[in-house]
């Protein structure tokens, strides 16, 4: 790569990517081919970008207003030919690569893509993760692995074996990356939950409290939809019920068994709606569940609590229960859920957004991140050093 590239902002080398598992068929339309080149803002810019989004936003753009990177991307495979880009921001790019093979994830574009503008200064992967020759090709990059659900690794070793963080969600998936990579580096500090962002979920005062609970989740079966419509049907008074699908293959399955039990449930989607009308859902409603055990920390955790409801959590979850304190909500065994549900609706003594901002907001984890991260370049330069003795 010329000087002059570099200088022109074409590198990546003062950037966060985020590699998400998500796989389209095609990119989507509002995507651009060719790929837009790497773009770098004015520093006083970066510093005053705003955290908002989902969790796959969060993390990156919290990196940015921090100073660990000068801007953000996104990036994600698909099924089709060629590369596209989509600049959302002067600080996040999202881009789109075709896919080779199944999980984890090849692309040849997207290693091309690094060999042409350099390695991200932080690399995060999500879930279903990359190709080991990916991360090979950002060997100078500090490599974040996250698996949002569980378990905890779901890669294999000759992949995880090139990260450099592992961020869990309970201590028993920490003790899981230890028992097969001992000595790495872990963090019970799941993105979604931890990386919170009260300007993106907040209180409505003029919103109608229209539904006592709201289910904000893919249909899918981890989800465990069913907890929910068992405990409204064994509710000793009626519950009126709002559920939220951004996508899943249960959504026709699950109103029709909401209507043929009688129960009074009111879906939205898919498609998914946006972060703002998800905030306007949750004020309409007094209490968030969430009902999966074979979970991660699930990110609505925390964005229910932003939005002023206490959450009524599955006992048996998996991951995130440590953010079921006395002030945020209740845990309960799914056979007991219609008890959980209706002591929280008759309690006035939950604080959960004052709790979220004192605990688990953006700039608390990103702050704990950067001592994480701040350690490894000179580790890395110290053992290069040693190696040339």
């Amino acid at each position: 790569m010329e000087r002059g590239d570099l200088e022109s902002g074409a590198s990546l080398s003062r950037a966060i990517v985020v590699i998400s598992d998500f796989v389209e068929p095609q990119p989507s339309p509002a995507y651009v081919t060719p790929q837009d080149l790497p773009h770098r803002p004015e520093a006083s810019t970066a510093r005053n970008v705003p955290v908002l989004g989902g969790y796959l936003e969060r993390l990156p753009l919290a990196a940015v207003r921090n100073g660990l990177a000068d801007f953000a991307e996104i990036w994600h495979h698909h099924r089709g030919n060629a590369p596209a880009s989509l600049r959302e921001s002067d600080m996040l790019t999202r881009r789109s690569f075709p896919m080779h093979g199944e999980a984890p994830f090849h692309s040849d574009s997207m290693i091309d893509f690094v060999r042409q503008h350099g390695a991200p200064a932080i690399l995060a992967v999500w879930g279903l993760g990359v190709s080991e020759a990916l991360l090979e090709a950002c060997g100078e990059s500090f490599i974040i692995y996250n698996s949002i659900d569980a378990p905890s690794l779901r890669v294999p070793p000759e992949v995880s074996q090139h990260f450099d963080l592992v961020i869990t969600g309970a201590q028993w998936q920490s003790d899981e990356v230890e028992a097969r990579h001992p000595g790495m580096q872990t963090a019970i500090m799941p993105i979604g939950p931890e990386f919170a962002s009260p300007e993106t979920f907040f209180p409505l005062a003029e919103i109608e409290k229209r539904f006592d609970v709201i289910y904000v989740a893919a249909a899918q079966p981890y989800k465990r939809h069913d907890v929910l419509l068992n405990a409204l049907a064994r509710s000793p008074r009626p519950l009126k019920a709002l559920c939220v699908i951004g996508y899943g293959e249960d959504s026709d399955r699950l109103r029709h068994q909401a209507a043929e039990r009688g129960l009074d449930v009111e879906f939205v989607g898919p498609p998914g709606v946006s972060h703002a009308e998800v905030n306007r859902l949750m004020n309409a409603a007094r209490v968030g569940v969430v009902c999966g055990v074979d979970d991660g920390a699930p990110a609505i955790l925390t964005e229910y609590m932003l939005a002023g409801l206490p959450v009524v959590a599955n006992a048996e979850l998996r991951c995130g229960l440590q953010y079921i304190l006395p002030q945020t909500g209740i845990a309960v065994p799914g056979d007991r859920f219609e008890q959980g549900i209706i002591e929280a609706l008759g309690r006035s003594d939950f604080s959960p957004r004052q709790t979220v901002l004192d605990r688990w907001t953006w700039p608390h984890s990103i702050s704990k991140l950067a001592d994480l991260i701040a350690p490894v370049p000179a580790l890395r330069a110290q053992h290069a050093q040693l190696e040339l003795v």
